[in-house]
């Protein structure tokens, strides 16, 4: 289908209202709002709503060009052709300007009667409010580009990075126009400026005392500036000479971007040498909290739940026991079928004979990376034909999932993560990322046979990678805001509302491929395998008790690691022992790059535990009104066509008319 088409193109009527009138001539010109829909929905107000959603969206992807490229802006208006040339502007003046006209656009929302809307529109409309809510709050408020260090390194990379994803293929193996090769060269050149703007805020905040935390200078910043450093000198001028071919003109434009990578190159370098000049780092203070009114502020206005942080905080208690008492239960039977002597009895023992279990899994480990990810894509592979044998979804013909290698300077914060191919292109795949043990022993051991497929499954089949494919093919049943990710597409910016969508989506598909079908008493996995699947489920209930602990200053963050290491790896002291233990280095390793993740993405963590209860609930409630006619495969089919935003925001419609 032609992904390109998700309005149509009827003139609407929000001159009329008067709505627009105050948002200022900064913004390009909006898409014309789709025709009103019928019903009892106010036609008037539908176009009014309609057209000021669209120059949100519009306006909002000028102003991050790097979330346009994600999203492939340049694929749905023509106002944002060039903007995969640029970044994002950070000056004071720029950053003015956005506050103005975000306020503008909310003024005119409120104006505009939600309750005259059509179902889908109220939803949006609500949509709209928490996003200009959250970005308003970061930089009105919170001033947090004085702090936000970590965007700063990630965004010139992930730009040009998906930029390169996304180039049409070409004769003789070649890929990428002369324009889109351009827009990469004009992108680079930016990278100076970009980050004497960067510099210039986080003095500002150095001035104000608005202060990011330690480790956010050394990991992202620092390091993470060092990995660009790499990627723009070597990296990308290899990847394009492969990409480019052997003619004159494909010569030219490798010099030219050779050029420009140099200095971008040497200005992170630079940036990396202020990093560590002016934010020295005493190994003591930690400026990672958010508080707790701006945690429970989070949780309503962009994850759309209920639960306040002190709730829970005694949920992921709960939530954590749950999944012990399952995961055990689980061991057992896996010990006994491999003849393994272990005591299941009070909750010590059980905990040591989980972890005896696993360590006995461990040794059918990888002799490497290349089997490694080998087995990742044999997992894969089988997980889509339980699909089809079970007929869960339908599922295409040409259906293929792939793993790919982390980049360098995303490794820091992932070991397995999926990016998704632009929504308003034809061009560019769906990326399975899985991060490299540089052939660790320990590490390697951790990612035993047996805990590949629960990872395949989340990252790749029927969760993230068939999530957004299957939501691709829909396109035209999502509005733009619903795929748009505020503030920025993943780092400490973030607002994270479609996390809630697609991390609750892909471990609910955990636990969907879990359940029993007939003489599969685990579902798609084996016993061992359904281990690491609770054990999955297990770690998302870490994640709330841990997440809600260090943001409310209810936990440290070593008291976080420790908790991590105790309860997802079931090794009580592995950092203690780390110095010793190889296994018990890389699990320690393992759980310091999580707890630090969570540390700088305040709520990011609740998301996948939240969002899947809030799906099932959901299908629990449906399944309750419609009796037998209930069709799970329906209720999925219908919930991933809502977009990535919260459960929260169609609950009552789809309970309304379960049909």
């Amino acid at each position: 289908m032609n992904r390109r088409r998700f309005l149509g193109r009827a003139a609407g009527s929000a001159a009329a209202f008067g709505v627009l009138r105050e948002l200022g001539a900064c913004s390009p010109a909006a898409p014309a709002a789709v025709a009103p829909n019928a019903g009892s929905a106010d036609g008037a107000a539908t176009g009014a709503f309609r057209q000021l959603r669209d120059q949100y969206f519009v306006d909002t992807l000028r102003r991050y060009p790097v979330v346009s490229t994600y999203l492939g802006g340049d694929g749905y208006s023509p106002a944002l052709a060039g903007v995969n040339g640029t970044l994002r502007d950070f000056r004071p003046e720029a950053l003015a300007d956005e506050i103005a006209f975000l306020k503008g656009i909310d003024r005119a929302r409120q104006r505009i009667d939600a309750a005259a809307l059509a179902p889908a529109d109220r939803i949006d409309h609500g949509v709209l409010g928490a996003q200009v809510a959250f970005v308003l709050h970061q930089l009105d408020e919170r001033h947090y580009p004085e702090r936000a260090v970590d965007t700063y390194v990630a965004e010139p990379f992930r730009g040009v990075d998906w930029q390169l994803q996304q180039m049409q293929d070409l004769a003789g193996g070649a890929r990428g126009t002369a324009d889109e090769w351009e827009l990469v060269g004009r992108r680079l050149r930016t990278v100076p400026a970009y980050l004497d703007a960067a510099r210039a805020r986080l003095l500002a905040g150095r001035r104000a005392g608005n202060l990011p935390d330690r480790r956010l200078i050394a990991e992202d910043g620092v390091a993470g500036s060092q990995a660009n450093v790499d990627y723009f000198r070597s990296t990308l001028p290899r990847t394009a000479a492969g990409y480019l071919g052997k003619s004159a003109a494909a010569s030219r434009t490798l010099e030219r971007l050779t050029e420009a990578g140099a200095a971008a190159a040497a200005a992170f370098d630079a940036f990396a040498r202020f990093l560590r000049e002016s934010f020295p780092d005493d190994g003591t203070a930690d400026r990672f909290a958010a508080g707790e009114q701006e945690y429970d502020w989070r949780l309503a206005n962009c994850l759309r739940v209920d639960r306040r942080a002190a709730d829970l905080w005694e949920y992921g208690a709960a939530q954590v026991a749950l999944y012990e008492d399952r995961i055990s239960r689980v061991a057992a039977e896996v010990a006994r079928d491999a003849g393994l002597s272990v005591s299941f009895g009070n909750p010590n023992e059980r905990r040591a004979a989980v972890r005896q279990v696993m360590q006995h899994l461990s040794e059918d480990s990888p002799r490497d990376d290349d089997e490694l990810f080998r087995w990742y894509r044999e997992a894969g592979k089988r997980a889509v034909a339980y699909g089809r044998e079970q007929q869960l979804f339908d599922i295409p013909a040409d259906y293929r999932l792939d793993v790919v290698p982390t980049p360098p300077v995303l490794r820091s914060t992932i070991d397995a993560a999926y990016y998704p191919a632009p929504p308003f292109k034809h061009s560019g795949v769906g990326r399975f990322y899985l991060t490299p043990t540089g052939n660790d022993p320990g590490a390697l051991r951790v990612n035993n046979r047996a805990s590949v497929a629960d990872t395949a499954v989340h990252e790749g089949f029927p969760g993230h990678d068939w999530h957004y494919k299957y939501m691709t093919q829909h396109a035209a049943e999502i509005s733009n805001i619903r795929w748009l990710t505020p503030g920025a597409v993943e780092d400490s910016s973030s607002m994270w509302e479609d996390s809630m969508a697609a991390e609750g989506w892909a471990l609910y598909s955990e636990e969907l491929m879990a359940e029993p079908a007939r003489g599969r008493p685990h579902g798609f996995y084996t016993a061992a395998e359904h281990l690491y699947e609770l054990q999955g489920q297990l770690l998302r209930a870490v994640r709330v008790r841990v997440d809600v602990g260090m943001h409310t200053g209810r936990m440290s963050f070593d008291d976080a690691v420790d908790y991590f290491t105790e309860h997802v790896s079931f090794y009580p002291g592995a950092c203690a022992a780390a110095g010793r233990d190889d296994t018990a280095h890389a699990i320690c390793a393992t759980a310091r790059r999580a707890i630090y993740r969570y540390s700088k993405w305040p709520t990011q963590a609740v998301t996948y535990n939240l969002g899947k209860s809030a799906i099932a609930a959901l299908r629990g409630a449906l399944s309750a009104r419609a009796g037998r006619g209930f069709s799970a495969r329906a209720f999925h089919e219908r919930l991933m066509r809502m977009g990535t935003i919260p459960a929260g925001y169609f609950r009552e419609e789809m309970l309304a008319n379960p049909v």
